[in-house]
């Protein structure tokens, strides 16, 4: 079972991560309606937020300034989730690639 980092794990209660981020609660559970956040839940349902929802959040409220919508802001979320994942896919391709031409030609000393 893969652990969890810290900054994954849902540490903070929906009014910490309110105060934390300066939005209110009832934005929190609108963006989590969206599917633009999705903080753990304890076995009772109680919301937790994570370091890293924290991030999100901000980068939510930042598209908000500028004018995106909701949905776009959806959109974009999922494509930079989509263009990072592919970024670390190339970076692995690439370190396989060039371990198997560093075997398949050794440099002499």
């Amino acid at each position: 079972m893969e652990q969890e980092t810290p900054s994954q794990r849902g540490v903070y209660g929906i009014s910490v991560a309110s105060e934390l981020s300066g939005v209110g609660s009832q934005a929190l559970r609108l963006y989590e309606r969206h599917g633009l956040l999705h903080p753990a839940r304890t076995e009772g349902g109680t919301r937790r937020y994570s370091d890293a929802d924290l991030h999100r959040l901000q980068r939510i409220t930042d598209l908000i300034d500028t004018g995106v919508n909701l949905a776009g802001i959806a959109q974009i979320l999922h494509l930079q989730t989509t263009n990072t994942q592919l970024e670390t896919d190339n970076a692995q391709l690439r370190a396989t690639q060039e371990a198997d031409h560093d075997r398949a030609h050794p440099t002499r000393r």
